[in-house]
């Protein structure tokens, strides 16, 4: 049975560290459940919001940290939004609300890579949809129940992090469980694994600055002579 298991959670690694799923959604199944009103606020907020979020940093620093973040995220992307513009409004999006709903960016976008493969117009067989596969009666609950608005960017990845950050809260933090409610497989370990694997390609490693090496010591020059290194 442990072999089993084993076996099944390498095959569901490898498919996502794979460079891209096929063309399908993974299905999302969240449960309608009663909301806190902090949660139904927020969503309800993202139906009103159709711009793309503009970043606001606290220090010089914290941007440019943020635009090496953009610059490493940006090619891993291109194959699947070609349009600079595009690309950049997306990731722009989900570093803002995955961090508004405090979540780790690389995290939600390995969520995305295992649910939709990044397709903004991704049905699942259940009828979740959008990049975060988020289920209809979500807009039912807190909104006029159009569904379609899930196709709408900021409106999908508001509901996907929110919801999650909703589930990990239920679950009192526990990744595991808390991704397998979000997926409707909670205590599975399929979907918590892929999505785990998937999170790898996403992380952010900046690279610690060059040490700047000391300029060499001029020994005094004789007299009539020139001044030269230590050998």
């Amino acid at each position: 049975m442990a072999q089993h298991l084993n076996r099944r959670r390498c095959l569901w690694g490898a498919l996502a560290l794979s460079v891209w799923p096929s063309e399908w959604a993974y299905a999302g199944g969240q449960l309608e459940e009663p909301l806190a009103d902090s949660v139904r606020t927020a969503l309800s907020s993202a139906i009103a919001n159709a711009a793309p979020p503009v970043p606001e940093f606290s220090s010089t620093e914290a941007r440019l940290h943020y635009l090496r973040w953009l610059g490493a995220m940006s090619p891993l992307l291109a194959s699947r939004k070609s349009d600079w513009t595009t690309r950049k409004e997306f990731l722009q999006t989900v570093w803002y609300e995955s961090r508004r709903a405090g979540l780790d960016t690389a995290l939600v976008l390995g969520l995305i890579q295992v649910e939709s493969a990044f397709r903004k117009f991704a049905v699942s067989r259940v009828g979740a949809r959008g990049y975060m596969q988020v289920m209809p009666f979500w807009t039912r609950v807190i909104g006029d129940g159009d569904a379609s608005r899930l196709f709408h960017m900021q409106t999908n990845l508001r509901f996907g992090c929110v919801i999650l950050r909703h589930y990990l809260d239920r679950e009192r933090g526990d990744l595991f469980l808390g991704l397998g409610r979000y997926n409707g497989s909670r205590g599975r370990a399929e979907y918590p694994s892929a999505v785990f694997a998937a999170q790898k390609r996403w992380v952010f490693k900046e690279e610690a600055p060059a040490l700047n090496p000391a300029p060499p010591t001029l020994t005094p020059a004789a007299p009539g002579g020139t001044s030269r290194s230590p050998s």
